[in-house]
């Protein structure tokens, strides 16, 4: 189809199968208000490698941007109906939902990287939470780790594969002794770094409780 024939949304999904929206200042009450509960929403972090829907690139993301979780691990928005080829929030969709139109892009465009919501806008008042949150992200700094995985050696391998215990045991203490719904880590604390790291030529491989990082050379090393 001809999209500059196109004046309206013609359902057919295909903007809600390639990844759900990302969130803004604007969208604050949808969270807050629980009209999107935390646990369907997940955090890139700063610093974390991202694709760009609108460039259709990869960017390494300079704030978090929180995000509606996809189906079953997929892209595909956790609130998009394919039966009926609709939005089961539309009155309430997010203002990127509000603001794209695949035949014209402009809008979109014009607000993606601007005002976006932040962990810090919805949790900063939490005492606690707002400290471990802060403490993980700093530790778990993707800045930190893309240094130490373009320098390489069995230190730097050491350290990356002790931030993947950490991280691991933050999720694990939310859940068991502050009672956060496993769900909500992805918004907490972002995705497990067991599943970023591959996307800084890392591979992961674990065995029982322990981790081994896979090299692109034959040294590896456990914790």
């Amino acid at each position: 189809m001809d999209k500059t024939q196109i004046t309206e949304c013609q359902k057919c999904g295909t903007c809600c199968t390639k990844g759900g929206p990302s969130f803004h200042i604007e969208d604050v009450e949808l969270i807050e208000k629980g009209v999107i509960p935390a646990k369907y929403i997940y955090t890139i972090r700063q610093g974390e490698p991202a694709r760009d829907n609108v460039k259709d690139t990869i960017i390494f993301a300079d704030s978090d941007i929180i995000k509606i979780k996809g189906v079953n691990n997929t892209a595909t928005c956790i609130y998009y109906n394919a039966r009926e080829k609709s939005c089961n929030i539309y009155d309430n969709r997010p203002v990127e939902c509000r603001a794209l139109k695949c035949w014209d892009t402009l809008e979109i465009e014009e607000i993606y990287s601007k005002d976006r919501l932040t962990r810090k806008d919805l949790l900063s008042d939490i005492d606690g939470l707002w400290d471990l949150v802060q403490e993980h992200h700093n530790r778990c700094s993707y800045h930190r780790i893309q240094i130490m995985a373009r320098a390489l050696d069995e230190e730097n391998e050491k350290s990356i594969l002790e931030l993947i215990r950490y991280d691991t045991s933050v999720r694990n203490l939310a859940v068991e002794k502050a009672g956060i719904d496993l769900e909500m880590t992805d918004f907490l604390f972002g995705k497990p770094l067991t599943e970023t790291i591959k996307r800084l030529g890392l591979e992961i491989e674990k065995k029982g409780d322990s981790y081994r990082l896979i090299m692109k050379f034959e040294r590896s090393c456990r914790i």
